[in-house]
Order: C-alpha cells, then structure tokens, then sequence
C-alpha cells in the first residue's frame, strides 16, 4: 500500500461536528486504496479503560469520494449518540488489508494482539459552542459587487470641480467620476429586476483616495459618498426589496491621515497611539518613501497606508466598537476584511465574538487568495472569498492542454479545503475590483457565460462585480473600475446580456440543486475537453452541467428540462457550448 498518500487528523477540515449531532470524518488516501471501513463507538462501550472487556466498535463502509490529483479524499458523516467518537479505518487494496490509527498502520494479527495498547482517533466531546455556525441565508445570496465612485452618481446637481463628467473606457485611479450612495439607491430597482439579493459595498468610509482602501476616519461616511442618513436609507430600501448590504472594513491599515498615525507622526514615541502600529525606526517615520527600509510595516510597502498593529489591545477594543456602530447604525448584514489575512487571530476572535452577540447572523468574510483553513474554525471568518475557485476555473479555460480530470480535480480540491458549513457560504467570484474582468480574458461570450454557469451551480454564495450582466471589460487593477455605462444599458445588445444573466440567477435561485454542496463527476463524455458534474438537492433530483472546451461538437441527448443552454442544438454541444439540465 501507498502509505506516504494515507492522511487522517481529528482537527481542520478531516474531522469536525457538522452540528450538534453530526460529525465528518475525511480521509485520504492513494489510489491504491480500492474500499475503506471506518470502526467507530463511543469510546466507553467497554467501560473506562476496557477492563477485560475488548471495545470492537461499528464497521461500517465508507462510499463517498472525490477524486485529486494524486489522492482520494473519502468522507463519512457519523452520529455519535453521546457526543463522543473513537474510531480507526480499515484500507483494501487489491491485495492487502491495513488497519490504520492514530500512530500509523498495522496489520490485523496485530490489531488483534492481546493486551496491545491500541492507539485509537478520538473525538472527545461534542460540545454545542465549539461548532462552526454559518448564517444559513449566505447560501441563497446572488451578491452584486459595488466600486462606488464609479457605480452611479445619483446627484449629478452636486458634483463639485474635482468630478469629472461621467465616461465609458479605461480609467485609472487619479480620477473621480461622482458616483455615491444615493446612487446605489436609485439603483434598487434595477437590482432587484436583475435578481440581486446582496450588495457588496467597497469602502465607504472617509478617505483620500477615490478607492477608499486608505481609512481617514472609519466612523464618518466618506462626503463624496453621503452621510449617516444616506447609508440609513440605502440599507432600509435594499431590505424592504429582499437586498442584504455587506460592507468593506479596511483594519490591516489605515490612511495616512488617520488621526492616531498624525499623532504618532507629529510625537513619536511619546504618542499614546505607539503601539496602535509597527514602527522600527522612530528617526525616520516622517521619510516619504515606500517602507522597504523597514523603518515601520505598512500596507505592500506604501508610506500612505501605515499597517496596523492588531495585537494590541486598544487597537482591538477600537474596532470592536468600529464595527458595532457599523450594525447598530446601519443595520449592515456582512462586514467584508480588507488583506483578511494579515490581522491578527486574537483580533478576529474578538471581533467576531463582539459582532455575533449583537447579529448572530452577520456574515464575517475574509480576504484571503489561498487556502484559508486557519481562519475558518469557527471563531473566526465565516467565509473567504474563493480566489482558488476563480483561478482554478480560469486556467483551465486558459490552458488547452487541461483534460476534464484536472478540471474535477481542482473543483475538488477547493472544496476539500474546509469544512462543509464554510463551503456552504463560500464567496465564489470570478472577477473583482482587484482582477482583471472576466469578459477581458478571453473576449468571447461564450467562454464567458461557460465560466458563469460554473459560478451558478456550484456550492457557496454567487457574486457577479458591477456590469458583469452586461460583459463589461477593463484590464488589471484599476481599469477593472470602469464607469457604468448607464446610458447604454438599453441597447438591444445588452438586453440580451441582462436577460441572459437573469436567466442564471433565476436557475441559481429556484434550483435547490444549483446550491446544494452535493455534486459528483461521471466523466460520461469521451471528449477529454468536455467537463461535466452532477449536483444533486436534498431530494435526490439532479442537474447536470456540460461545458464543452473543446474544438469539437459532443452529442449529449436531448432528454431532460433545459435549465440553462448556449451553443446547443438536437442534443448536439458545439465549440465552447454550455447545456445545464434537469435529469431526474
């Protein structure tokens, strides 16, 4: 047997209560390993220490797998009648059997030694406050992506000298087009049309830049932007049309204006905000330079943006109380962590034990690009965007030397990552205001809509960036933060656009299965180009999604209710078709 392949810890994402009553038990191995069984009982079924009597515990087999790259991942969900669980597995290959614990392998004879002490996984108590809770609405969220300033000016009567008059085309970060709440608000209704059910706001509080990732003051809404009153309305209206709000914290730093590092930089050691960052060299705090000195941490070594010193107690207690007016004020529904990974966990616990206590189900998600896995405990984040989904999709669209097993492999990989309750609220993008926009990748609808069809149907929580519903291009950071083109919204070209998207958020939100967390690969097709999954709902009705990325027609039938279709005619796929279908 492959024993370097074997893998199994009762911590992270391999072993964890579901809920008070579940627990998931993952396990990898080679491909070597044709079945497995877990053992498994309370670990007092032969009393305390076992006396002379022999714990055998419950055999029972393992059938659910996903496939990687060089691994199988099984996964089993028990229900431990006492909250307890002690268990070990059992492996067949074609020729050998091995039983597996926690300090390795061993064969049956030995297993079954006399007086052996044998050393068991244990899961010791399942108690009700260390399960990791979600807020159940995330899932059946379709969010919508905001840069404001370049969304919609709603008081164009108001626009001062320093507005440039509002524009389509490449933009870079200098300018500033006008765009602010009230706009977001007039907005509502369209939204609502398109299906929208979340907003996904970047920073709206006072800052410099027309980004706002450079905080002035994070208790004052930026003036450009509206007021209390302003923000108040927009998230009563987007709650009255079934529209959540979900705003942008930027902690891991501040702007250079910000009141405490003004003080730092005027008093140095001496200021009672010191420790509130990560100075080294107090000579040098005023040099205006990037910080690759090292003088103090800031933000991708920009001067402007001091980094934050998130181990420390006042700085915790500071935005604790930040993010609680956020809720109490505003009545926002998720707070979105700016470079999410950075912060420090002490902060996170806090901020999250805080914000829970006054909306248990606000929506805390990280902004991390790789795996995340420490984060998502349970005391932590909800939920991280999901870069590895959008990268993993993107390359394989990219890269024509990727068959259909590499695509299912990466799927699966993503969803192996954390736990189901994290993957059940995962915030699946393709595009941001940090990203190239995913019409400018390959400038071709029909890669473009294969690729978002994937976002529609797979587990976690939708979002599509500002003009996505209409293919709107832009390069890299910050040509990604293009104008809404308002006044071209209503040519027949994006009509179509806008019917077609809200064709996909309707499937997403009327098909349980396009939600479920549930979905397996049959890899029916020959064509080694022609990836397709199953998902499967509650009620064991199943969807099936077909992307044909290849230069050939694939015939897949024609049984089933078309969902959703592109390129497919008589049961026949043509070159970079798509075809989602109810099959049972």
């Amino acid at each position: 047997m492959e024993f370097a392949a074997v893998y199994h810890k009762t911590t992270e994402q391999m072993s964890y209560p579901l809920n008070e009553n579940e627990l998931v038990v993952n396990l990898k191995t080679g491909y070597d390993v044709k079945q497995v069984f877990i053992i498994q009982g309370d670990p007092y079924e032969a009393g305390i220490m076992g006396g002379n009597e022999v714990w055998t515990g419950h055999r029972e087999e393992i059938v659910y797998k996903k496939r990687l790259p060089h691994q199988i991942w099984w996964t089993t969900t028990l229900t431990p009648p006492y909250k307890r669980c002690k268990y070990y597995f059992e492996l067949h290959t074609d020729s050998e059997v091995w039983y597996y614990f926690e300090d390795g392998f061993l064969t049956e004879e030995q297993v079954n030694m006399p007086g052996r002490l044998l050393q068991y996984f244990i899961v010791p108590w399942m108690n009700p406050a260390d399960v990791n809770r979600t807020p159940e609405w995330v899932n059946d969220t379709v969010w919508y992506q905001i840069f404001p300033d370049r969304f919609c000016n709603g008081t164009p009567e108001k626009n001062g000298p320093d507005v440039l008059p509002w524009q389509t085309g490449p933009v870079t970060n200098r300018e500033k087009y006008g765009g602010n709440l009230e706009g977001i608000r007039q907005k509502l209704p369209y939204l609502k049309e398109l299906g929208i059910t979340g907003i996904y706001l970047n920073p709206i509080m006072k800052a410099e830049s027309n980004h706002k990732y450079d905080t002035t003051d994070y208790r004052e809404i930026d003036p450009s932007f509206g007021d209390d009153e302003t923000m108040q309305r927009l998230v009563s209206e987007a709650h009255d049309k079934g529209i959540r709000v979900m705003v942008d914290a930027v902690f891991n730093h501040c702007g250079g204006k910000f009141g405490p590092w003004l003080d730092v930089c005027e008093k140095g050691r001496d200021s009672e905000y010191a420790d509130w960052f990560m100075v080294q060299d107090w000579s040098q705090i005023g040099k205006k330079a990037d910080t690759r000195d090292g003088r103090f941490y800031s933000f991708a070594f920009a001067d402007w943006m001091p980094k934050l010193n998130t181990n420390n107690e006042k700085v915790i207690g500071y935005f604790c109380d930040v993010c609680g007016e956020w809720v109490t004020k505003y009545d926002i529904d998720g707070i979105r962590f700016d470079v999410g990974n950075e912060v420090s966990h002490r902060f996170l616990k806090r901020i999250r034990e805080h914000l829970k206590s006054l909306k248990p189900d606000i929506y805390l998600l990280g902004e991390i690009w790789h795996d995340a896995s420490q984060w998502l405990m349970g005391d932590e984040y909800d939920s991280v965007m999901n870069y590895p989904l959008m990268s993993g999709i993107h390359d394989f669209f990219l890269d024509q030397t990727m068959d259909k097993k590499e695509f299912e492999y990466m799927v699966n990989r993503c969803y192996t990552m954390y736990m189901q309750q994290n993957n059940n609220v995962l915030f699946n993008l393709l595009d941001s205001h940090d990203t190239e926009r995913l019409m400018n990748r390959f400038h071709d609808l029909d890669i473009f809509y294969q690729q978002l069809a994937v976002l529609f149907t797979l587990p976690g929580s939708p979002c599509i960036y500002y003009g996505t519903e209409i293919a709107m291009e832009g390069g890299f950071d910050p040509d990604c933060r293009r104008c809404m083109p308002w006044d071209k919204i209503g040519t027949e070209e994006n009509r179509e656009r806008i019917s077609l998207m809200q064709e996909l958020i309707h499937m997403r939100k009327t098909e349980e299965a396009c939600r479920s967390l549930y979905f397996h690969f049959p890899n029916k097709y020959q064509n080694p180009r022609c990836a397709e999954y199953i998902k499967i709902d509650s009620q064991n009705r199943k969807i099936e999604i077909v992307l044909n990325c290849s230069e050939e027609d694939v015939e897949t039938g024609m049984e089933g209710e078309i969902l959703f279709a592109r390129n497919f005619d008589q049961g026949i796929l043509k070159k970079n078709g798509t075809l989602v279908r109810r099959i049972m």
